[in-house]
């Protein structure tokens, strides 16, 4: 077993700390204990158990930093591992942007532990994988797919005082449903703290529908269209934006959120006046750690709210130089939604395109934050409220900053990638190429 309690934990951090010579030492001890199963062509291929923990040692002398990892717990190992970030310390050329670790703070437990996360069993795992394999079979679909469940712990405690600690458990699924013909494919995932929220009969399900639905595609003009992006979709997007809202590329000019002439944009309306993007780590469908990897608590934090930008997240040194309050970067990702469904979004759509999933996404411009990408595993023409046909899978070229100022309505969340976030409908989003790939 390698999740330890809060005090087993706090026991190996402090053997370890007091072998330190440093000026300033931090350590981290992280564990867990993990099972998968895999399958493809609707045979299960590799299923396991895993269980690990580690220790890391971050030790400084003025500017200079040494950091070394271990997996050994006894007393020689320890005093072992923190003699040799010492000595990498010395050997370090000064860090000119170095901070000293924090001291004693204050945390608000977050519901990230679930027990029966925790005691998932390999029989369980062989019946996601049926859930997958019996339907696809029988529909002359092939099934490939993969879960991975997880439960740990992460701690630290540093040489002035803070000790944090935190244990969660995790749950991911993904699978991908091919028609025999070679022609149809459909995909979906889910993931949870808590597998009591998770159907895999259902979530497969959806990735068979998809599949057949998608057989034998017909190819359309690339151009601007009005598209109904499913949550995982638009997450692909929406999540990009969120981890660029960082204040240092904002103030150095390599961002969207970059003012011309100097300066960035906080305080003034960015995008649609519906849309409101925070995160919460005590939100109960996608909670995580109240704290950071430097120790700092997190708090609940408004980034986009009716549009206008609130808030950007400041490193410690950049909020050092810059006279801020350190803002961590987010947890999570919250966006609001609407009551809509995606057949309700269908059926208000007068001409359109249906986006399951945009994946092998690149950045283009850092500064208009423009993207490209792919659309994959079931897209489909749309056409006075019905779905007409599958169509073929394109490229695309958007900005979620402008895609989100040609919102048309929002949709109903969904957690995706530990983020909440809604479908939505936008008009004229740029398909530029078309792609055989299905």
């Amino acid at each position: 077993m390698s999740i330890l309690s809060k005090e087993e934990a706090k026991k190996i951090l402090a053997k370890a700390l007091s072998f330190s010579k440093a000026d300033d030492c931090i350590v981290t001890l992280n564990g867990s204990d993990s099972g998968n199963v895999r399958y493809a062509r609707n045979t299960i291929t590799t299923s396991g158990v895993r269980s690990t923990m580690t220790l890391g040692v971050q030790s400084s002398f003025g500017k200079k930093t040494g950091t070394t990892t271990i997996t050994e717990f006894d007393d020689q190992s320890l005093e072992k591992v923190i003699r040799r970030s010492e000595e990498l310390a010395r050997l370090s050329p000064e860090n000119p942007e170095y901070m000293p670790p924090l001291g004693p703070q204050q945390y608000k437990d977050t519901p990230t532990f679930v027990k029966s996360t925790a005691d998932i069993t390999p029989e369980y795992r062989a019946k996601v994988a049926a859930d997958s394999i019996g339907p696809a079979a029988k529909k002359d679909v092939t099934a490939a797919g993969f879960l991975n469940d997880s439960a740990g712990f992460n701690a630290m405690m540093n040489s002035k005082g803070l000790f944090a600690f935190n244990q969660s458990t995790n749950l991911s699924f993904s699978v991908t449903m091919r028609t025999n013909d070679g022609t149809g494919s459909g995909w979906v995932t889910r993931d949870y703290n808590d597998v009591k929220k998770f159907n895999s009969a259902t979530a497969s399900q959806i990735s068979l529908d998809k599949a057949l639905l998608s057989r034998k595609p017909k190819a359309i003009e690339p151009g601007k269209y009005t598209v109904i992006l499913e949550p995982v979709a638009a997450e692909a997007l929406i999540g990009n934006m969120i981890s660029n809202m960082g204040a240092r590329q904002a103030d150095e000019g390599r961002s969207f959120l970059a003012k011309k002439g100097g300066g960035n944009k906080l305080g003034e309306k960015l995008v649609d006046e519906r849309i409101t993007i925070y995160s919460d780590p005590w939100n109960k469908e996608v909670p995580s750690a109240s704290w950071d990897g430097n120790g700092q608590p997190i708090q609940k934090m408004s980034w986009i709210e009716k549009g206008v930008v609130k808030n950007m997240f400041y490193s410690r040194y950049w909020a050092k130089k810059k006279g801020k309050i350190y803002t961590p970067a987010p947890s999570n990702g919250i966006m609001l939604g609407g009551s809509a469904s995606i057949q309700d979004m269908i059926k208000s759509t007068k001409k359109g395109v249906l986006v399951t999933r945009l994946w092998y996404i690149r950045s283009v411009d850092p500064q208009t934050l423009l993207y490209t990408g792919l659309t994959r595993d079931g897209t489909f023409y749309i056409e006075n409220g019905k779905i007409k046909f599958p169509v073929k899978n394109f490229r695309f070229n958007e900005s979620p900053v402008i895609m989100l100022n040609n919102l048309e309505e929002l949709g109903q969340q969904q957690r995706v990638n530990g983020n909440l976030v809604p479908a939505m409908k936008i008009r004229d989003f740029t398909f530029t190429s078309l792609s055989d790939a299905i």
